[in-house]
């Protein structure tokens, strides 16, 4: 079956004249669609903020996925029968859910990875290992997770290019006014994070994307982070590539988007080989298939482009401006509040920032490993260690952080419970006395 015939047309999008709705949600009424929140967690209501690491599963996922799995399964593109053909439309319209989400009604833009991490591979291993080499600059940021910066420390290896970062500040925020000192002509190719997974901020996207494409070079977004937290616009950003993970936005784990221009993908080799990505094999060679397939190379994962349409669907249900609102307010009230403890030290800019749902700091005295094992035993799962943004905790001074990340289905309550347990470990080791 060819995925190119087939009858995939968007969704209907809301009126781009309608109201935006900026009031926050009611996190208590949203908690009730997520059953694992039911649970409790060493005998306590569960308090779960780790959603930046991996957020939790509403039904309506759950369930999209459990039918596939009971009524529809098969392999895609591949078969004439009944079954195929139902799992190759599912998993088609997958792509076109999530690229009418991104702000794009051409859904050959979207190539399904394993998660954000495979979709910024792809882009190294074949846009960038066929454009760069010796003489050519990859611009990063010392902010990025390490998945988006050991693949172009490797890549830099292989190619002879270098590897060159934007300055950071104090805060750890980006110093915008170097910009001009490492962004010149001989930039090739510019990545960085759209949120920062430590810090919650948002970077100045705008202006690096300009400066970028004044010297020709192309940019890769990760947005794992901003994804999750409200709307996202391929278009308006400008960007040429952009990644992100389902398991990060209410979604499974093993399946992640690559969003690229099309002419870029058409113009890039494939990255692994194997069946649907070839049009034709012969013993003397192959030629390609169309992109996205291209890219696609096996069985997909199929299950989870389903359940992952199943959580683009969910979040629009709630408004994405209105998820955005409520992470704001989350993580604006969490900063405050715990800027206000004796020895604790917010990471990243002043407590008043605006936060993207995602709060880490340090406590005097007591190290982060202890304090989450201490907050476990209260039925609240935070995050501790370097979050996998070893460079950044370097700039900032230390070796691991706590961070305390939200999602739709987190309270202010949760923040209440929060903040009681860092009081409690502190007391438990004498620290606010």
């Amino acid at each position: 079956m060819n995925p190119s015939t087939l009858d995939l047309n968007p969704p209907p999008v809301a009126d781009p004249g309608s109201p935006v709705l900026t009031e926050p949600l009611d996190g208590a009424v949203v908690r009730a669609d997520f059953p694992i929140l039911a649970h409790e967690q060493n005998g306590q209501r569960l308090v779960y903020l780790d959603s930046a690491a991996s957020s939790q599963r509403p039904n309506a996922v759950l369930d999209a996925m459990r039918r596939y799995e009971t009524h529809s399964h098969a392999n895609v593109h591949r078969g004439v029968h009944r079954l195929a053909a139902e799992a190759t439309d599912l998993y088609e319209r997958a792509r076109t859910r999530v690229a009418a989400f991104l702000g794009t009604d051409d859904r050959r833009e979207v190539v399904f990875t394993s998660g954000t991490t495979a979709a910024i591979n792809l882009v190294a291993g074949s846009w960038g290992q066929d454009q760069l080499g010796p003489g050519d600059v990859i611009l990063v940021t010392p902010m990025e997770h390490h998945s988006n910066l050991v693949p172009w420390q490797l890549l830099s290896r292989r190619t002879g290019s270098e590897l060159r970062a934007i300055p950071l500040l104090p805060d750890g925020t980006l110093d915008l006014d170097a910009l001009p000192t490492v962004l010149d002509d001989r930039v090739r190719f510019v990545t960085m994070a759209h949120v920062s997974n430590t810090l919650g901020v948002t970077n100045p996207v705008a202006e690096v994307v300009a400066a970028a494409h004044a010297v020709g070079a192309k940019v890769l977004l990760d947005a794992a982070q901003s994804v999750p937290h409200g709307p996202v616009d391929v278009r308006g950003l400008d960007v040429d590539f952009l990644a992100f993970s389902g398991h990060k936005m209410l979604g499974p784990t093993g399946i992640g988007v690559l969003w690229a221009r099309h002419e870029l993908l058409e113009a890039m080799p494939p990255w692994q080989g194997g069946g649907e990505m070839i049009r034709r094999v012969t013993m003397e060679g192959s030629t390609w298939n169309d992109a996205p397939y291209r890219f696609e190379a096996g069985t997909p994962p199929i299950a989870q482009a389903v359940g992952l349409a199943a959580a683009v669907d969910y979040m629009q249900g709630l408004g994405m401006d209105r998820i955005a609102t409520h992470h704001r307010l989350l993580a604006g009230d969490a900063a405050r509040r715990l800027d206000a403890l004796p020895g604790l030290r917010l990471l990243g800019p002043a407590a008043d920032a605006a936060r993207e749902g995602v709060v880490s700091f340090t406590v005097d005295g007591l190290h982060a490993h202890d304090l989450a094992t201490i907050l476990d035993a209260r039925g609240i799962a935070v995050r501790a260690g370097h979050h996998c943004t070893m460079p950044l905790h370097d700039h900032l001074g230390v070796a691991a952080s706590t961070r305390a990340s939200f999602a739709v289905y987190n309270t202010l309550e949760d923040i209440d419970d929060l903040v009681e347990g860092v009081k409690h470990a502190q007391a438990m080791f004498g620290l606010n006395a």
